[in-house]
């Protein structure tokens, strides 16, 4: 049996962390994060998980990961992070727009 998905897809620019660390981001859109916060509350029966966490599939070009989105207050969003193999995979750089999937399984 396989569970429906719940997808966004957004085109954002990618931006790098000013910390430490050469961490690199995409912001999802508010309203796409607001849907991600729906589905995400109602698969958890409205519990948080750990960091406001939620586990998700991305794509990017013909790359696909598991990875997850964390909360970011400050925009009231997410962000999702983006490891070394899938920027030198899909040839990204900082504050260049990435066309990005997201999906999580529906309740």
């Amino acid at each position: 049996m396989t569970s429906q998905l719940h997808t966004v897809e957004f085109t954002e620019v990618c931006w790098l962390y000013s910390g430490k660390g050469a961490w690199y981001f995409v912001t999802l859109p508010t309203d796409c994060a607001a849907e991600i916060t729906f589905f995400s509350k109602a698969r958890n029966g409205g519990k948080r998980t750990g960091w406001g966490s939620v586990k998700v599939t991305a794509q990017i070009g013909k790359t696909v990961w598991q990875t997850s989105l964390f909360p970011d207050s400050k925009n009231k969003s997410y962000v999702l992070p983006l490891k070394a193999a899938v920027r030198k995979a899909e040839n990204i750089v900082p504050n260049s727009p990435v066309k990005v999937r997201v999906s999580m399984p529906m309740p």
